[in-house]
């Protein structure tokens, strides 16, 4: 693929992922990318670089507008692995002038890398930098979603380069998101979000504030991975700023495992029982669902129910891998229920609990069990335990107080 421009003298220079499938645990069935940019001006500069296994692919790309070794300074905007494996040969080749860097990345560097004689430039939030015609200026973005991330801008240009913030793991060979169906786009955008943001979404919610305190006109948000936004810019920052509160959309989702379907049986009645009170709702069973596309659910759905049978005194490993997986994102204002089915102790629905209000769950029902293979009584109970999840949602979005119940069993 050819390098892209942005704008004059500005271009993409980065690598598509086609491959990759798996992010850290997190499922990218539509690949990525690892975007870099060039800045041609009198100081001719990189943001960023590519994932050590793509460095041959950004080189060529570069090559195809200058001598790489013409290069004076590299912006490292984050120094995570997937945009900085490539770093140490690029410096190599080039020789920058500068490394311009936070001084959380400049620690986060040394400690990658172990070059204390690189030409590291520390920056500070709100420093300007001129590259000739061109200014840079630098937003430092700590625990976004590293200790070292930063925000680069270009003044004249109206871009701002955002390290990992509104990216998409997503392979196209297309590079701006009006070239793409936008159902897809906001999709994995939300899936981004969901999987690597949430827990830091008070510090996403003060960051989107300062940008606004700010007032940059922004043409175009170009991140580390996905697309440029330049059509949609106004429909990201909205969502941005619902999901940073953690802004639900009034609907519930039931996500359970099970083990001789009794379990799935409930759910179902639980289900039947959501629609009875006028709620949309979604079923994700964990034998056949990734954690990370449920995490995308759950990041805007208003209430979890949790259905899991009772394994060793505990929960089947594919609930218990799952809670562990959300409890770590930190998914607040939500409704919490628990059901499940037990042979003789059924301590999985009381931990089930303990885990959402742990989260800070509002737990509506101290949850349902049914030993061994439920009847046609404990359905209609599943039933009833829907409507009073559906019920007590209705109330919670029409903003009454809600309270949890006080004896969880």
């Amino acid at each position: 693929m050819k390098p892209i421009k942005l704008a004059e003298n500005v271009f993409w220079v980065g690598a598509i992922d086609w491959l990759t499938r798996d992010f850290h645990g997190y499922s990218t069935n539509r690949g990525t990318t690892y975007n870099a940019y060039l800045i041609i001006d009198e100081k001719i500069t990189l943001i960023d670089t590519v994932k050590k296994p793509y460095h041959g692919e950004l080189m060529h790309h570069i090559r195809s507008i200058i001598d790489p070794e013409k290069i004076d300074y590299i912006v490292v905007n984050h120094v995570e692995m997937d945009h900085s494996g490539s770093l140490p040969a690029v410096v190599e080749e080039v020789k920058p002038e500068k490394i311009i860097c936070s001084k959380m990345g400049q620690k986060a560097l040394l400690k990658h890398f172990h070059h204390d004689d690189w030409p590291y430039h520390v920056v500070t939030p709100g420093e300007e930098l001129s590259l000739g015609k061109k200014t840079l200026n630098f937003l430092e973005t700590r625990m976004l979603h590293w200790p070292d991330s930063m925000f680069t801008y270009i003044k004249e240009d109206q871009i701002l380069f955002s390290s990992d913030a509104f990216g998409e793991h997503l392979a196209t060979s297309e590079r701006f998101d009006d070239e793409i169906n936008l159902d897809v786009l906001m999709h994995e955008a939300t899936k981004y979000y969901a999987n690597i943001l949430t827990l830091y979404s008070p510090l996403v919610k003060k960051l989107l504030a300062r940008v606004a305190e700010m007032n940059l006109p922004i043409k175009m948000i170009a991140p580390d991975h996905g697309v440029v936004w330049r059509s949609h810019i106004d429909k990201i920052l909205e969502a941005y700023g619902r999901w940073c509160i953690h802004e639900g959309k009034g609907n519930a989702l039931i996500i359970y495992d099970t083990m001789w379907d009794s379990t799935r049986l409930m759910a179902k009645a639980i289900a039947e029982g959501l629609q009875e009170k006028g709620i949309s709702y979604k079923m994700h069973d964990l034998q056949v669902n990734h954690r990370s596309d449920v995490m995308t659910d759950v990041l805007e759905a208003s209430a979890i129910v949790l259905g899991c049978p009772t394994l060793n005194n505990g929960m089947l490993p594919r609930m218990a891998g799952f809670l562990m997986y959300m409890r770590g994102l930190r998914p607040t204002n939500k409704i919490g229920a628990a059901f499940g089915s037990f042979g003789w102790s059924g301590e999985a629905v009381k931990l089930m609990n303990k885990a959402m209000t742990e989260m800070k769950f509002t737990i509506c029902h101290p949850g349902l069990k049914v030993q061994y293979v439920p009847e046609a009584n404990n359905l209609d109970e599943c039933v009833k335990l829907g409507n009073t999840i559906g019920q007590t949602l209705n109330d919670f979005m029409a903003g009454r107080e809600i309270t949890s119940v006080e004896d969880i069993i």
